[in-house]
Protein backbone atom coordinates (compact mmCIF):
# COMPACT_ATOMS: atom_id res chain seq x y z
CA UNK A 1 0.00 0.00 0.00
CA UNK A 2 1.72 3.47 -0.74
CA UNK A 3 2.41 5.59 2.26
CA UNK A 4 0.43 8.44 1.06
CA UNK A 5 -2.96 6.29 0.88
CA UNK A 6 -1.84 4.93 4.30
CA UNK A 7 -1.64 8.12 6.11
CA UNK A 8 -4.76 8.90 4.21
CA UNK A 9 -6.79 5.84 5.30
CA UNK A 10 -5.43 6.00 8.65
CA UNK A 11 -6.44 9.38 9.45
CA UNK A 12 -9.68 8.75 8.29
CA UNK A 13 -10.30 6.26 11.23
CA UNK A 14 -8.62 8.53 13.31
CA UNK A 15 -11.13 11.14 12.97
CA UNK A 16 -13.63 8.33 13.45
CA UNK A 17 -12.96 7.97 16.96
CA UNK A 18 -13.62 4.20 17.34
CA UNK A 19 -16.87 4.78 14.78
CA UNK A 20 -17.88 2.16 12.18
CA UNK A 21 -16.97 4.25 8.38
CA UNK A 22 -18.26 3.28 5.71
CA UNK A 23 -16.53 1.76 2.73
CA UNK A 24 -18.51 4.57 0.32
CA UNK A 25 -16.38 7.26 2.43
CA UNK A 26 -13.10 5.33 2.28
CA UNK A 27 -13.52 5.03 -1.30
CA UNK A 28 -14.04 8.26 -1.99
CA UNK A 29 -11.65 10.11 0.18
CA UNK A 30 -9.14 7.43 -1.08
CA UNK A 31 -9.71 8.00 -5.11
CA UNK A 32 -10.72 4.22 -5.55
CA UNK A 33 -12.88 1.27 -6.30
CA UNK A 34 -14.65 -0.52 -3.39
CA UNK A 35 -12.36 -3.50 -4.16
CA UNK A 36 -9.76 -1.54 -3.21
CA UNK A 37 -11.03 -0.44 -0.38
CA UNK A 38 -11.28 -3.90 0.83
CA UNK A 39 -7.69 -4.94 -0.39
CA UNK A 40 -6.42 -1.70 1.75
CA UNK A 41 -8.64 -3.62 4.61
CA UNK A 42 -6.47 -6.82 3.94
CA UNK A 43 -3.28 -4.85 4.34
CA UNK A 44 -3.85 -3.57 8.06
CA UNK A 45 -4.90 -7.20 9.09
CA UNK A 46 -1.86 -8.71 7.85
CA UNK A 47 0.17 -5.84 9.55
CA UNK A 48 -1.91 -6.76 12.67
CA UNK A 49 -4.17 -4.42 12.82
CA UNK A 50 -7.98 -6.02 14.28
CA UNK A 51 -10.87 -4.78 11.64
CA UNK A 52 -14.36 -5.09 12.51
CA UNK A 53 -16.57 -5.27 9.44
CA UNK A 54 -20.59 -5.20 9.02
CA UNK A 55 -22.65 -4.35 6.47
CA UNK A 56 -24.25 -1.33 5.76
CA UNK A 57 -22.30 0.08 8.77
CA UNK A 58 -18.45 -0.04 7.22
CA UNK A 59 -15.03 -0.64 8.93
CA UNK A 60 -13.47 0.07 12.19
CA UNK A 61 -10.44 -0.45 13.93
CA UNK A 62 -10.65 -2.71 17.27
CA UNK A 63 -7.03 -3.06 18.55
CA UNK A 64 -3.85 -2.61 16.82
CA UNK A 65 -0.45 -4.42 17.03
CA UNK A 66 1.97 -3.78 19.58
CA UNK A 67 4.54 -2.04 17.29
CA UNK A 68 6.07 1.76 16.89
CA UNK A 69 5.95 2.35 13.56
CA UNK A 70 4.37 5.43 11.40
CA UNK A 71 0.99 4.33 11.07
CA UNK A 72 0.64 3.01 14.86
CA UNK A 73 1.98 6.38 15.92
CA UNK A 74 -0.03 8.62 13.35
CA UNK A 75 -3.34 6.75 14.21
CA UNK A 76 -5.14 8.66 17.13
CA UNK A 77 -2.14 11.55 16.77
CA UNK A 78 -3.59 15.12 18.07
CA UNK A 79 -0.91 17.26 17.20
CA UNK A 80 -0.90 19.88 14.53
CA UNK A 81 2.87 20.14 13.75
CA UNK A 82 4.79 17.18 15.75
CA UNK A 83 4.93 13.89 14.68
CA UNK A 84 3.46 14.63 11.22
CA UNK A 85 6.85 13.78 9.69
CA UNK A 86 7.79 10.27 11.08
CA UNK A 87 11.14 8.64 10.35
CA UNK A 88 10.79 5.16 11.57
CA UNK A 89 13.48 2.14 11.57
CA UNK A 90 13.63 -1.20 13.15
CA UNK A 91 16.94 -0.43 14.50
CA UNK A 92 19.70 2.01 14.50
CA UNK A 93 22.89 3.15 16.32
CA UNK A 94 20.90 6.60 17.56
CA UNK A 95 17.86 8.00 16.76
CA UNK A 96 19.94 11.10 17.49
CA UNK A 97 22.78 10.81 15.02
CA UNK A 98 19.92 10.55 12.62
CA UNK A 99 17.80 13.27 13.82
CA UNK A 100 20.81 15.57 12.74
CA UNK A 101 21.65 14.39 9.72
CA UNK A 102 18.19 14.95 8.85
CA UNK A 103 17.68 18.52 10.53
CA UNK A 104 20.83 19.40 8.38
CA UNK A 105 19.17 18.41 5.07
CA UNK A 106 15.66 20.38 6.22
CA UNK A 107 12.87 18.43 7.65
CA UNK A 108 10.13 20.08 8.75
CA UNK A 109 10.11 21.28 12.84
CA UNK A 110 8.30 18.29 14.39
CA UNK A 111 9.54 15.85 12.51
CA UNK A 112 10.38 12.55 15.08
CA UNK A 113 12.91 9.75 14.65
CA UNK A 114 11.44 6.47 16.32
CA UNK A 115 13.59 3.16 16.66
CA UNK A 116 12.36 -0.38 18.17
CA UNK A 117 15.97 -0.47 19.00
CA UNK A 118 19.27 1.35 19.75
CA UNK A 119 22.86 -0.32 19.30
CA UNK A 120 24.74 2.92 20.61
CA UNK A 121 21.86 4.68 22.82
CA UNK A 122 23.29 7.51 24.74
CA UNK A 123 22.68 9.93 27.18
CA UNK A 124 24.13 13.09 28.79
CA UNK A 125 28.16 12.82 29.42
CA UNK A 126 27.80 10.43 26.37
CA UNK A 127 26.72 7.81 28.85
CA UNK A 128 24.95 4.84 27.69
CA UNK A 129 21.39 4.06 27.25
CA UNK A 130 20.32 0.55 27.60
CA UNK A 131 17.86 0.16 24.52
CA UNK A 132 16.51 -2.95 24.26
CA UNK A 133 14.35 -4.00 21.11
CA UNK A 134 10.69 -3.35 21.56
CA UNK A 135 10.64 -2.37 25.63
CA UNK A 136 11.02 1.31 25.11
CA UNK A 137 9.99 4.24 23.31
CA UNK A 138 13.44 5.64 21.55
CA UNK A 139 12.88 8.77 19.64
CA UNK A 140 14.53 11.96 19.10
CA UNK A 141 12.27 15.65 18.02
CA UNK A 142 13.34 17.89 15.47
CA UNK A 143 12.52 21.54 16.73
CA UNK A 144 13.27 24.97 14.90
CA UNK A 145 12.66 27.47 17.57
CA UNK A 146 12.80 30.87 16.76
CA UNK A 147 14.84 31.73 20.27
CA UNK A 148 18.40 32.62 21.50
CA UNK A 149 20.37 29.89 21.61
CA UNK A 150 21.06 30.33 25.58
CA UNK A 151 17.58 29.80 26.26
CA UNK A 152 17.87 26.29 24.38
CA UNK A 153 18.14 24.61 27.92
CA UNK A 154 14.63 25.73 28.89
CA UNK A 155 13.64 23.21 26.03
CA UNK A 156 14.96 19.91 28.53
CA UNK A 157 13.02 21.27 31.01
CA UNK A 158 9.82 21.64 28.97
CA UNK A 159 10.28 18.13 27.93
CA UNK A 160 10.03 17.13 31.47
CA UNK A 161 6.77 18.67 32.04
CA UNK A 162 5.83 17.04 29.33
CA UNK A 163 6.59 13.63 29.30
CA UNK A 164 5.75 13.82 33.19
CA UNK A 165 2.24 14.56 31.97
CA UNK A 166 1.57 11.73 29.49
CA UNK A 167 2.86 9.55 31.99
CA UNK A 168 0.22 10.51 34.39
CA UNK A 169 -2.24 10.21 31.67
CA UNK A 170 -1.88 6.89 30.23
CA UNK A 171 -0.90 4.62 33.36
CA UNK A 172 -2.07 7.22 36.14
CA UNK A 173 1.56 7.19 37.82
CA UNK A 174 3.24 10.26 40.09
CA UNK A 175 6.20 11.09 38.16
CA UNK A 176 9.19 12.80 39.84
CA UNK A 177 11.40 15.41 37.82
CA UNK A 178 15.08 15.32 39.06
CA UNK A 179 17.01 18.38 37.54
CA UNK A 180 18.15 18.57 34.56
CA UNK A 181 16.46 15.60 32.34
CA UNK A 182 16.06 12.93 34.03
CA UNK A 183 12.21 11.69 35.04
CA UNK A 184 11.76 9.33 38.58
CA UNK A 185 9.21 6.82 39.49
CA UNK A 186 9.35 5.77 43.02
CA UNK A 187 13.08 7.49 43.06
CA UNK A 188 14.20 5.08 40.43
CA UNK A 189 15.15 6.33 36.98
CA UNK A 190 12.60 5.23 34.11
CA UNK A 191 13.15 8.21 31.22
CA UNK A 192 16.09 10.40 30.03
CA UNK A 193 16.25 13.64 28.07
CA UNK A 194 19.27 14.65 25.88
CA UNK A 195 18.78 18.01 24.44
CA UNK A 196 21.44 19.21 21.93
CA UNK A 197 21.58 21.87 19.26
CA UNK A 198 22.58 23.27 15.79
CA UNK A 199 23.14 26.78 15.43
CA UNK A 200 25.35 29.95 14.50
CA UNK A 201 26.14 32.42 17.70
CA UNK A 202 23.35 34.44 16.93
CA UNK A 203 20.55 31.78 16.04
CA UNK A 204 19.74 27.94 16.51
CA UNK A 205 19.26 25.95 13.08
CA UNK A 206 17.86 23.40 14.94
CA UNK A 207 16.89 21.53 18.85
CA UNK A 208 17.37 17.95 18.61
CA UNK A 209 15.92 16.55 21.88
CA UNK A 210 16.12 12.98 22.89
CA UNK A 211 13.81 11.29 24.86
CA UNK A 212 14.19 7.52 25.89
CA UNK A 213 11.55 5.96 28.18
CA UNK A 214 11.66 2.14 30.01
CA UNK A 215 8.49 0.76 29.37
CA UNK A 216 7.73 -2.75 29.00
CA UNK A 217 10.77 -4.20 30.86
CA UNK A 218 10.71 -6.71 33.52
CA UNK A 219 12.31 -7.06 36.67
CA UNK A 220 15.59 -8.37 35.80
CA UNK A 221 16.02 -7.55 32.52
CA UNK A 222 18.08 -4.24 33.02
CA UNK A 223 21.92 -4.42 33.20
CA UNK A 224 23.60 -5.55 36.70
CA UNK A 225 25.03 -1.83 36.71
CA UNK A 226 21.72 -0.19 37.19
CA UNK A 227 19.15 -2.67 37.99
CA UNK A 228 19.59 -1.01 41.26
CA UNK A 229 18.52 2.40 40.12
CA UNK A 230 16.57 1.89 37.43
CA UNK A 231 12.55 0.91 36.79
CA UNK A 232 10.23 1.15 33.77
CA UNK A 233 6.46 1.84 33.97
CA UNK A 234 5.42 -1.25 33.57
CA UNK A 235 7.40 -2.32 36.17
CA UNK A 236 5.66 0.35 38.25
CA UNK A 237 2.31 0.22 36.86
CA UNK A 238 1.97 -3.37 36.69
CA UNK A 239 1.00 -3.74 32.93
CA UNK A 240 2.23 -3.52 30.08
CA UNK A 241 2.24 0.09 28.21
CA UNK A 242 0.84 0.80 24.95
CA UNK A 243 3.92 2.90 23.38
CA UNK A 244 2.33 4.34 20.67
CA UNK A 245 -0.29 5.65 22.92
CA UNK A 246 2.62 6.96 25.10
CA UNK A 247 3.88 8.50 22.34
CA UNK A 248 1.07 10.45 21.31
CA UNK A 249 0.59 11.99 24.36
CA UNK A 250 4.44 12.64 24.50
CA UNK A 251 4.01 15.04 21.05
CA UNK A 252 0.42 16.01 22.11
CA UNK A 253 1.47 17.56 25.57
CA UNK A 254 4.46 19.02 24.20
CA UNK A 255 2.75 20.96 21.25
CA UNK A 256 0.55 22.30 23.93
CA UNK A 257 3.76 23.38 26.36
CA UNK A 258 5.58 24.57 23.01
CA UNK A 259 3.09 26.65 21.69
CA UNK A 260 2.50 28.58 25.48
CA UNK A 261 6.41 28.53 25.93
CA UNK A 262 6.72 30.54 21.93
CA UNK A 263 3.84 32.88 23.01
CA UNK A 264 4.90 33.25 26.43
CA UNK A 265 8.13 32.46 27.51
CA UNK A 266 8.97 29.82 30.36
CA UNK A 267 7.28 31.23 33.31
CA UNK A 268 4.41 28.59 32.94
CA UNK A 269 6.50 25.94 31.67
CA UNK A 270 9.07 26.68 35.57
CA UNK A 271 5.75 26.40 37.45
CA UNK A 272 5.02 23.27 35.80
CA UNK A 273 8.54 21.65 36.17
CA UNK A 274 8.79 22.71 40.00
CA UNK A 275 5.06 20.91 40.52
CA UNK A 276 6.89 17.67 39.30
CA UNK A 277 10.56 18.61 40.65
CA UNK A 278 11.36 15.59 43.71
CA UNK A 279 14.83 17.93 44.47
CA UNK A 280 13.06 21.17 45.90
CA UNK A 281 13.74 21.35 49.65
CA UNK A 282 15.98 18.68 49.93
CA UNK A 283 19.59 18.66 50.82
CA UNK A 284 21.28 17.64 47.66
CA UNK A 285 25.20 17.79 46.61
CA UNK A 286 25.76 18.89 42.90
CA UNK A 287 29.08 17.34 40.74
CA UNK A 288 29.78 19.69 37.88
CA UNK A 289 32.92 19.31 36.09
CA UNK A 290 33.94 22.69 37.84
CA UNK A 291 33.42 21.56 41.22
CA UNK A 292 31.09 20.15 43.69
CA UNK A 293 28.11 22.27 45.52
CA UNK A 294 26.44 21.16 48.34
CA UNK A 295 23.24 22.80 49.77
CA UNK A 296 19.43 23.00 49.55
CA UNK A 297 17.79 22.83 46.73
CA UNK A 298 15.88 26.30 45.92
CA UNK A 299 13.94 25.90 42.50
CA UNK A 300 15.07 27.49 39.21
CA UNK A 301 15.30 30.80 37.59
CA UNK A 302 13.45 31.99 34.80
CA UNK A 303 16.29 30.53 32.53
CA UNK A 304 16.44 27.19 34.12
CA UNK A 305 19.52 27.47 36.62
CA UNK A 306 19.33 25.73 39.29
CA UNK A 307 19.18 27.32 42.51
CA UNK A 308 21.10 26.04 45.92
CA UNK A 309 21.43 27.95 49.21
CA UNK A 310 24.77 26.65 50.74
CA UNK A 311 24.91 26.23 54.33
CA UNK A 312 26.97 30.13 55.01
CA UNK A 313 23.40 31.42 53.47
CA UNK A 314 24.71 32.13 50.11
CA UNK A 315 22.86 31.05 47.06
CA UNK A 316 24.28 29.54 43.87
CA UNK A 317 23.59 29.21 40.04
CA UNK A 318 24.18 25.50 39.15
CA UNK A 319 24.15 25.67 35.06
CA UNK A 320 25.00 21.88 34.97
CA UNK A 321 25.92 18.50 36.57
CA UNK A 322 24.36 15.68 38.67
CA UNK A 323 22.66 15.73 41.71
CA UNK A 324 23.06 13.10 44.37
CA UNK A 325 20.69 13.23 47.64
CA UNK A 326 21.61 13.25 51.11
CA UNK A 327 20.50 12.28 54.18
Amino acid sequence: MQTDIRKTLLRIFSDANGDFVSGERISRELGCSRTAVWKHMEDLRKEGFKLEGIRKLGYRIIDKPDKITANEITLGLQTDILGRHIHFEEEVDSTQKIAQRLALEGVPEGTIVVAEAQTAGRGRLNRHWHSPRKTGVWMSLILRPQIAPQKAPQLTLLTAVAVAQAIEEVIDVMPQIKWPNDILIKEKKAIGILTEMQAEADRIGSVIIGIGVNCNQEKGEFPEDITNIATSLAIEANKRIDRSLLIQSILHNFEKLYITYLEHGFTTIKILWESYAISLGKKIKVQSLAQVTEGTALGITDDGVLLIETADGQIHKVYSGDIHFQD
